[in-house]
Parts: structure tokens; C-alpha cells; sequence
């Protein structure tokens, strides 16, 4: 099972930008409804998160770079 990002139905207005932005295809309209899509190809860029203007997906997990 894939950690995948979270929507928040109750925020989400369907406005389709993170279904045009994620290039894995993890988000897709179910009827009016963005659904997200359990997908191996995500690789968690978080750029959904980012873009969402009404705050609506979450993303359960977070990129961190080591020094070395």
C-alpha cells in the first residue's frame, strides 16, 4: 500500500488543478469529485499540496535532505 496524499472533501471545490499538475495521474474526477488514485508512481513532490489555493490536500509525509 502506497502512502498517498489526503483531500479534505469538505474543502476541495473540484477546480481540477492538481489533476492537470501531477504527472503519476495520482489525482482523477470521480463524477464532480477529485479522487485520489493509489499509484507506485507517486513520488511524493508534493506539488499538489502546494498548488491547492483552498488548502485541501495533505500530503502524509515529508521529503528530508541529509547533509553530508
Amino acid at each position: 500500500m502506497a502512502i498517498m496524499p489526503d483531500i479534505d472533501g469538505g474543502k476541495c471545490n473540484a477546480c481540477g488543478l492538481c489533476v492537470s499538475l501531477c504527472s503519476c495521474n495520482a489525482f482523477v474526477f470521480v463524477g464532480q469529485v477529485v479522487a485520489v488514485v493509489e499509484t507506485e508512481l507517486c513520488n511524493w513532490c508534493t506539488d499538489c499540496e502546494a498548488i491547492c489555493p483552498l488548502g485541501a490536500i495533505r500530503c502524509p509525509f515529508e521529503i528530508v535532505f541529509e547533509e553530508i
